[in-house]
């Protein structure tokens, strides 16, 4: 359900109150998603990518499929609009189960099933909910070259994957590395 913050918030607003404006480009988007949770472009295509499990970081392999899974992974964020808090990675996760993981490799699956796990056992309402919102459609089965996605605007995006064209998600909690912004701290108080 989402909270009527959003009412207090100009339409173009890009705080972590709420899903990301639909009138954005995905390419834009992208880079305000990567910037308020201190992540790269270039982490994209790295050999080793930090992961996070139980609040420590371990480098795993970036596997060409965990390359193409983390990317369209990111962009259900923007889509949805969950954060990448614990209780976030589990919506997304449970959201993306639910849409069908297509043709994701074992590794990348058994990822996402953890997230879903995860999520389970710290937020089981939300992560149920969010795995409910999926119209069973997502990126991991209706894929498209990334470059057009990324031409999109987030409301065609959503639409894509059956989405409401305002995103699912009351706010966008950022995991606990990402970096302090006065915007994220003034919406996150909110």
């Amino acid at each position: 359900m989402r909270s009527s913050s959003m009412n207090r918030h100009a339409p173009d607003c890009c705080c972590t109150a709420h899903p990301l404006p639909a009138c954005l480009r995905v390419r834009d988007a992208l880079d305000i998603y990567l910037a308020e949770n201190g992540f790269t472009h270039a982490e994209y295509e790295a050999k080793w990518t930090p992961a996070s499990f139980l609040g420590v970081v371990i480098p795993v392999p970036n596997t060409v499929p965990h390359q193409r899974g983390i990317r369209l992974h990111d962009l259900h964020h923007l889509a949805t609009g969950f954060g990448t808090d614990i209780a976030g990675e589990g919506e997304i996760s449970a959201w993306e189960i639910r849409g069908g993981l297509g043709d994701l490799n074992l590794y990348v699956s058994s990822l996402v099933i953890f997230g879903t796990a995860v999520g389970s056992l710290t937020s089981p309402w939300r992560t149920l909910s969010a795995g409910r919102a999926s119209r069973k459609k997502n990126l991991f089965r209706a894929w498209s070259s990334y470059a057009s996605l990324l031409e999109l605007t987030l409301g065609e995006l959503r639409e894509r994957v059956g989405i409401p064209v305002r995103g699912i998600a009351n706010g966008r909690k950022l995991h606990s590395r990402a970096p302090r912004t006065e915007a994220n701290a003034s919406s996150a108080a909110k």
